[in-house]
């Protein structure tokens, strides 16, 4: 071979090395995330989402993606988003804040892999088979919310023994958390009265404290759920400004200012989906991974607002306390 050619060709042959190489790579799995909130709302619970990912070997920006599909508090809208995320080819796609997207997803592919967070029964929902065998493609976190609206109704009570009317607040069209909100705390309410408020746009809240106030309502009990969770800071606002002690879900309330919340540990079980996510990455099957339940809970107390509110908080509640805001 002239020496010409010969360094044309390996010329030639280092050129294609690149593309060789580039060819070779294995292709970056993606997660797709759909949510009921935005993400400006959201940061801590992803944030929580990429530490489970992480537990499980998996780095963003190194050997996973993410995408985000966010529905802010629209849950009419998960239906054409996890379309998209199917259509994205997406190798997991997690729910973690909502059984409801989750069975969007469901509706949208029997072969992604689903890990769901769920506020409801994910077996009454039709997310799985079963807990300990879920079968088909879904598993994930139940959040055990409703098993816990009793315990909130009993520490309600205990933080005002002087309520006879507590207002519910409530989101008739979210399908995981409504009726069984509205069950759960009538049937917990040990004689005291119950007055439903329902509220499924954001105008409409201040209308519902205004109705809770010509009500004479005692105390404010507010239902799980995204859409209140993204209006956290108003319902706080509306709650001090009528001296009504309100009782939330998440320890996202108390931090705004907020009285008193008691609920799961949104952050850790947030985590758990990533890591269910991690572990399907590595090839588990949904239908061999039991449906986890939430097990740490707690309970979450602004000192300051009980004292604006003139409300001594009991020492037995205050002992219960994982976290108390001064």
């Amino acid at each position: 071979m002239k020496r010409r050619a010969f360094i044309t060709l390996l010329g030639g042959e280092a050129a294609a090395w690149p593309l060789a190489a580039r060819a070779q790579q294995p292709k970056v799995p993606v997660v797709g995330f759909l949510d009921a909130g935005s993400a400006a709302e959201r940061v801590q619970q992803v944030a929580a989402v990429r530490k489970g990912l992480a537990e499980g070997g998996y780095q963003e920006g190194q050997n996973v993606a993410l995408e985000f599909r966010w529905a802010e508090g629209q849950y009419g809208r998960f239906a054409e988003l996890a379309a998209d995320l199917v259509r994205r080819g997406v190798s997991v796609i997690v729910t973690p804040g909502s059984g409801t997207a989750a069975l969007a997803a469901k509706a949208a592919t029997t072969t992604i892999p689903i890990v769901f967070g769920s506020t409801g029964d994910p077996v009454k929902e039709g997310l799985v088979a079963s807990l300990n065998r879920p079968g088909g493609n879904v598993t994930g976190v139940n959040f055990l919310v409703a098993e816990i609206i009793a315990k909130r109704m009993q520490l309600l009570r205990e933080v005002v023994p002087s309520a006879r009317r507590v207002a519910l607040l409530v989101n008739p069209t979210d399908p995981e958390n409504y009726q069984s909100t509205v069950r759960e705390a009538d049937s917990a309410a040990g004689g005291q009265q119950i007055l439903v408020h329902k509220v499924a746009m954001g105008r409409e809240i201040d209308a519902a404290f205004a109705d809770m106030v010509r009500e004479r309502a005692d105390a404010l009990f507010v239902a799980p759920g995204t859409f209140f969770n993204i209006r956290r800071v108003q319902l706080v606002v509306l709650a001090a400004r009528h001296a009504l002690p309100a009782i939330y879900s998440t320890r996202a309330y108390p931090e705004a200012g907020g009285l008193i919340s008691y609920g799961t540990d949104v952050l850790d079980a947030f985590r758990q989906v990533g890591v269910y996510a991690a572990n399907i990455l590595k090839g588990a099957k949904p239908a061999d991974l039991p449906v986890l339940q939430s097990t740490k809970f707690e309970l979450v107390i602004n000192l300051n607002t009980a004292r604006a509110l003139g409300l001594e908080m009991p020492a037995g509640v205050l002992a219960l306390a994982d976290e108390v805001i001064e």
